[in-house]
């Protein structure tokens, strides 16, 4: 087991390494590249591994790193259900973005560099996994949050691109803030950062601090799962390249939070008013995003905006203590989220690059290798029947509803809301992008764009699309409602917490014909918008600049533009003050003024002396006549 485990994280972390110091040098562009999708594998064959011989949790000391009196953080590794299970899709689905990511860079100059951060990026998150104690998940968190803020600006010679990455880069550190807060504390607490120990321990503190504990936790995965009100960073993150917002959204950075929370559960969902707060948390969020992605005429950002509401559904999980729930909803979105996002850059690059879903259409003609796979894809996110996402959106929603109270009671008809919502605009990116007839961009070289206009793309950008459609239609075998026989997921992940119940098996039958019926009816909503009759007026309408409700939800509820008037502007005008009235004005411009005045009495000085012996007789005496005076003045 231990080989296994080195291996899980030392082949990720060697391609990077490798690929940065050799690439572009002694190894060849096709090498690297090779190399970069070849480590990824084999730490998804080591996973597989691991999880044959798997029998019970495993701790597996590496090597002592941080050692000091009392404080001790080996590199020690955890092997349980949920870290084995988060493995298994972690190396799968970057694997298949890696194998993706080689047809979709082969004409950029810097791809060496950009396979070996997407190496690192999933070692990273790997040891972010796998991490036994806190100080190591930390440095897998923080790795993670490096290597996005250098893919996400990763083409940094566009100045949007590389404010992107650094509004990624700053809004998470906020969350970081409250996770190094929280990791310190339970130190000082407990005298142990082991995570196993810790979960063990919920119950013997007051109610106060574990409640404290959890709010810091919850600070931190809102900023590094793009929660209320730390999301305003994923959009803007779909500057960097495809494969990087496929990975990020998929298989690393967003789930980095919601991990953090189901693995630390023990310890602070005894916590009541924690839990609740995970949950109102995640179901704002869920239904902040379902909004702004209904109005959203790029193609990446309506996918950006609909991870952030299907991570809000996870936290909505995590927050009713289902956390069998909210990983099945975690592993199925990363096939199906994967899947539109290799899908859509699919698209986007057949197009030239054109991300208005408004001058696209008919490509289900013209694309129909790319049309089946991101269809299959849309219809786990919009929670068609017997669907991944189907089974796994409505286990999240028969554990909200099976809490019960007035607050779980209001947050189901949340979800519930944001789920008709979500089948709205998943139907609505379907039918724009690939029904009717488009209008499309012209290609560089000119002409339009028929069959014959559109970009060739590399069949190797095709074919991670397949295994990624088959595993989000099928995903539901792996946690299947009890009445249908239970599943693979749920026979594997154990419990992190206590107990959790189930619903009778009428009630979660009942559940189930309510969420396929809120599925219908946004279905049909969009197909009488955009797939009718109306199909011409609806897209002629919303190309025109959008006002009123819908420029408030295209501008993601003007959160943004909140920040900048409440934090960025009020900053800038206490800098500036600083730097020119106090730092120039002040205290810059007091010591210019002493030096010129000082100059001045020199210059006087100087002119007075002309060289003449009687003045220099007469300054030395009136000197002794001073301090003659100074000293009869000073005496007793």
């Amino acid at each position: 087991m231990k080989a296994y485990l080195e291996l899980i994280i030392l082949l990720p972390l060697l391609g990077a390494i490798i690929n940065a110091l050799l690439g572009g040098r002694l190894l060849s562009r096709r090498a690297s590249e090779w190399l970069a999708c070849a480590v990824i594998w084999g730490s998804f064959a080591a996973t597989l591994a691991a999880a044959i011989v798997y029998r019970a949790p495993a701790t597996v000391e590496i090597v002592s790193w941080l050692s000091d009196f009392d404080f001790k953080a080996s590199l020690t590794l955890y092997l349980d259900p949920l870290s084995l299970s988060l493995c298994l899709m972690i190396t799968f689905v970057c694997g298949l973005i890696h194998l993706y990511a080689v047809g979709y860079m082969k004409d950029d100059p810097s791809s060496v560099r950009f396979f070996a951060l997407l190496n690192l990026f999933v070692a990273a998150m790997l040891m972010l996994v796998l991490a036994e104690n806190l100080p190591l998940l930390y440095l897998g968190w923080e790795g993670v949050g490096f290597c996005s803020y250098a893919l996400i600006g990763f083409w940094h010679t566009k100045p949007a691109n590389a404010t992107a990455g650094r509004k990624a880069f700053i809004v998470t550190r906020i969350g970081d803030t409250g996770l190094g807060i929280a990791v310190v504390w339970m130190f000082e607490l407990f005298g142990t950062e082991s995570i196993p120990h810790l979960n063990q321990m919920g119950h013997l503190l007051p109610a106060g601090i574990v409640t404290a504990l959890g709010l810091l936790m919850l600070l931190a995965a809102m900023g590094k799962s793009a929660q209320v009100p730390l999301m305003v960073w994923l959009p803007d993150a779909m500057a960097g390249p495809t494969p990087v917002s496929a990975q990020i959204h998929a298989a690393t950075m967003v789930t980095a939070g919601v991990y953090l929370l189901m693995r630390m559960f023990p310890l602070i969902g005894v916590s009541p008013t924690v839990t609740a707060a995970i949950a109102i948390t995640g179901a704002l969020t869920a239904f902040y995003g379902a909004t702004c992605a209904l109005v959203q005429r790029d193609l990446k950002r309506i996918l950006a905006y609909s991870t952030i509401s299907q991570i809000g559904y996870m936290m909505l999980g995590v927050g009713a203590g289902a956390i069998t729930a909210a990983t099945f909803h975690l592993l199925v979105h990363a096939f199906f989220k994967a899947l539109l996002f290799l899908g859509a850059g699919c698209v986007i690059t057949a197009l030239h690059h054109e991300q208005d879903i408004f001058r696209m259409g008919g490509l289900r003609r013209t694309l129909p290798g790319i049309f089946w796979p991101f269809l299959a894809g849309a219809l786990c996110l919009a929670g068609v029947p017997l669907t991944g996402g189907f089974f796994s959106k409505d286990g999240i929603l028969g554990a909200v509803w099976l809490k019960g109270g007035a607050l779980y009671g209001g947050l189901y008809v949340v979800g519930l809301v944001t789920a008709f919502i979500t089948a709205v605009y998943t139907a609505r990116m379907v039918l724009v992008v690939f029904c009717g007839d488009g209008i499309h961009p012209l290609p560089p070289g000119g002409g339009g764009l028929g069959r014959g206009g559109l970009k060739q793309l590399p069949r190797i950008m095709e074919w991670p699309l397949i295994p990624l459609a088959i595993l989000g239609l099928c995903g539901g075998l792996l946690n299947l409602p009890e009445y249908m026989g239970n599943g693979l997921l749920h026979l594997f992940l154990l419990s992190l917490g206590s107990h959790e119940q189930t619903l009778p098996h009428s009630t979660e039958i009942l559940l189930q014909g309510v969420a396929a019926a809120v599925a219908a009816a946004g279905i049909l909503t969009a197909w009488f918008r955009y797939g009718g009759k109306r199909r011409q007026e609806s897209l002629a309408k919303e190309q025109k600049p959008a006002g009123g409700i819908a420029a408030f939800l295209l501008e993601g509820w003007r959160v943004d533009a909140l920040y900048d008037l409440l934090l960025v502007r009020p900053y800038t005008r206490l800098s500036t003050f600083l730097w020119q009235q106090l730092d120039e004005g002040c205290i810059d411009d007091s010591l210019d003024r002493m030096a010129s005045l000082f100059g001045r009495c020199g210059q006087w000085l100087g002119g007075r002396g002309q060289g003449r012996v009687s003045l220099s007789l007469l300054g030395m005496a009136a000197g002794a006549a001073l301090m003659v005076f100074w000293m009869v003045w000073g005496m007793p």
